[in-house]
């Protein structure tokens, strides 16, 4: 059987923990799309690890696939790999022949192109996924298997360079290198086609899984990202280049529809809302200057500040490398109704209620008052029974910028031993926190999986095991 995680928001749910999570259960786990932009941290054993390519599972000495929806930087994922063995691990990890190469003029063109976006930059983190994806639709893209295949290698890469050098030179007015230069193109990963070749990593990525499956074994998909930056269901154009949305995984692993429907989905749920990058967020709490629109530290709320700042700490809603706050908000109901419909959540797995604890109040974007002016535009956004509110979110991104959220209050819960929470069960989480869980659980008509209560791999209260 295959169990699907999908991010239910803007990313950054907590889905490599619910895939570390349950993944005692599975014996291969199978990335679907993104490439090394999409960072998740596994605690094991004590030890805590930062993968941005491993598939989580790896850790946890599962079999891990990184399938043919993926772009595939094979620096990274080979650094990635070293590590783990520096420190006592031996990943198991295999490629889809078919996934696509990240090569250096990929993440030269990135940074570039995102310069001259400006204003619809999409806040991408510079590490070529964009334009890796734009050659792969254009045809114009390496795939792993070229990099078995010198002919072939040298073929794609004497079609393809000058078009980069002359997008960077003449388009750009940039200089060019390294990550330009096709014969250094070629040797260096020529390498790294032999040493794939070496390690056996190389696979036809549907049949190995669906050959996995028919021999009775437990297959995971995890998606990167989450549902509201899918490049078709997301909020366009600040949305990442591949679909992380449960469809992503049929289409990114070679399995058909009906076995990945025939499986689990699980929709991974932050307990409130973050978010990296520019663009409308409705139940924003304060602002981050520079990101969030329109933004007046003079005239901001110092209760929402404050709130924010708050949530922020307890969460850890920092970036790791900058330091940058991220944007806060409280949980966006008509993003998890898209969510919900647009996946099939089978079951949920809400993380991080402990960071909401102390609180006297918590809010629930419940739904949105539209902009009267233009209602007749969004016409096709999901109402409730009166009419009077959007219980979904619109099909565009300026038709979500003039949401207003309208919000359903919950009382607070204390902060308790968490760690004796999880050990204890479901039943004791505090009872208003349990009241909050169930409010989702019955918008989205999902039961509850599993609660994140803390980082760690046992603070997580099991609920349900997706494959029981």
């Amino acid at each position: 059987m295959t169990v699907t995680i999908v991010g239910a928001q803007l990313g950054d749910e907590g889905k490599g923990g619910v895939v570390d999570l349950y993944g005692d259960t599975a014996d291969v786990v199978a990335r679907y799309q993104g490439g090394d932009n999409a960072g998740h941290t596994v605690v094991h054993d004590g030890e805590e690890y930062k993968l941005s390519l491993v598939p989580s599972g790896a850790v946890r000495g599962k079999v891990g696939v990184l399938g043919n929806g993926c772009v595939v930087n094979p620096e990274t994922l080979f650094e990635e790999i070293d590590a783990l063995r520096e420190r006592g691990l031996d990943p198991d990890v295999r490629v889809a022949e078919r996934a696509h190469v990240i090569l250096p003029y990929h993440r030269a063109l990135d940074g570039i192109e995102e310069e001259e976006k400006d204003d619809l930059a999409a806040g991408t983190t510079g590490r070529g996924i964009g334009p890796t994806y734009e050659d792969k639709a254009g045809r114009r893209g390496v795939r792993i298997g070229d990099l078995l295949d010198p002919d072939a290698l040298r073929d794609r890469l004497e079609y393809v360079v000058p078009q980069k050098k002359a997008l960077a030179e003449e388009v750009f007015g940039k200089e060019t290198g390294e990550a330009f230069d096709i014969d250094h193109l070629y040797d260096t990963y020529r390498e790294f086609g032999e040493r794939l070749a070496e390690e056996d990593m190389t696979v036809d990525c549907g049949t190995f899984l669906q050959e996995r499956i028919d021999a009775d074994e437990s297959v995971m998909l995890e998606g990167a990202q989450g549902t509201s930056i899918d490049i078709d269901h997301g909020i366009y154009p600040y949305v990442t280049s591949s679909n992380p949305t449960a469809g992503g995984a049929t289409v990114g692993t070679g399995l058909g529809p009906t076995v990945v429907g025939q499986g689990e989905v699980i929709g991974i749920i932050k307990a409130y809302l973050s978010r990296v990058g520019t663009g409308p967020l409705p139940t924003e709490l304060g602002g981050v200057e520079g990101q969030t629109p329109d933004y007046d530290p003079a005239g901001a709320s110092a209760d929402e500040e404050e709130l924010a700042t708050y949530i922020r700490d307890e969460g850890g809603e920092y970036g790791t490398v900058t330091g940058r706050p991220r944007r806060v908000g409280w949980l966006d109901m008509p993003m998890l109704r898209h969510a919900a419909r647009a996946n099939g959540f089978t079951g949920l797995a809400i993380n991080h209620i402990d960071v909401l604890a102390g609180l006297d109040e918590v809010k629930v974007g419940h739904s949105y008052e539209f902009d009267a002016a233009d209602s007749a535009s969004n016409q096709n956004a999901a109402r409730s029974d009166d009419g009077d509110e959007l219980l979904t979110m619109p099909p565009t991104t300026e038709q979500w910028g003039r949401c207003e959220a309208t919000f359903k209050a919950f009382d607070g819960w204390e902060d308790v031993d968490w760690a004796a929470v999880a050990e204890e069960g479901y039943d004791a989480i505090p009872e208003n926190a349990r009241t909050y869980l169930e409010y989702v659980s019955d918008e989205l008509e999902t039961p509850i999986y599993a609660v994140g209560v803390g980082p760690g791999r046992e603070e997580t209260v099991i609920v349900e095991t997706p494959d029981e």
